[in-house]
């Protein structure tokens, strides 16, 4: 199944999902970054991957920047879109256009900590455990039908950068098994609220 990725930043699961696309069935068409010092365009590049950036300065809209990104992906063809590290918050417009074929992963057991700093924040609220959501896209912020999750120990002595480290290692294994769901025709977005798995309700 033909996809694209959307990154902003160092790009370690865009690098995990390099390292499964035959196994998950997955062929990349192109890696775009809002971001035109994203260490993933390296990874990407390293791979001889098709990379674009989109440079938001460029726009003076939101909706403006986010047709640009439509008119891109639609040169691909794709069927899946994937958000590995995208730090934009896509608009309505964007995702009413790809119902149902967006992807995101969190840092977070959601609906606990959705948005930024979650590894800070799970600590500051001396929670026991912490984790990784990966949940369909809806115009609700990190608020779509979580798909599925994996969980940590957070222990006494976890800083947000040991913590972080902790959740990377879930990212880089439940992603690929996600995404592989949907490339399989398993997964599906019945609604905002509701998705199914194997046609059963998750």
């Amino acid at each position: 199944m033909k996809a694209v990725i959307l990154i902003s930043g160092n790009g370690s699961n865009l690098q995990s999902i390099i390292d499964n696309t035959d196994r998950i069935d997955l062929q990349i068409s192109c890696v775009i970054s809002n971001n035109k010092n994203a260490f993933g365009l390296k990874r990407a590049e390293s791979s001889k991957l098709r990379t674009a950036i989109i440079d938001p300065e460029l726009y003076n809209s939101k909706d403006a920047f986010d047709r640009e990104l439509i008119s891109i992906i639609e040169q691909h063809e794709v069927e899946l879109i994937v958000l590995a590290g995208y730090m934009r918050v896509l608009t309505p417009l964007f995702v009413s256009h790809y119902f149902g074929k967006i992807l995101n992963i969190h840092p977070s057991l959601l609906p606990k900590f959705p948005g930024l700093n979650t590894h800070q924040r799970a600590i500051d609220a001396s929670e026991t455990a912490h984790g990784v959501s990966v949940h369909f896209v809806t115009e609700e912020l990190d608020g779509g039908p979580i798909i599925n999750q994996e969980s940590v120990i957070i222990d006494n002595s976890d800083t947000e950068e040991s913590l972080s480290m902790k959740v990377l290692k879930k990212e880089h294994v439940i992603y690929p098994k996600v995404i592989h769901w949907y490339t399989q025709g398993r997964l599906k977005l019945i609604d905002n609220f509701n998705a199914t798995l194997d046609g059963k309700m998750i």
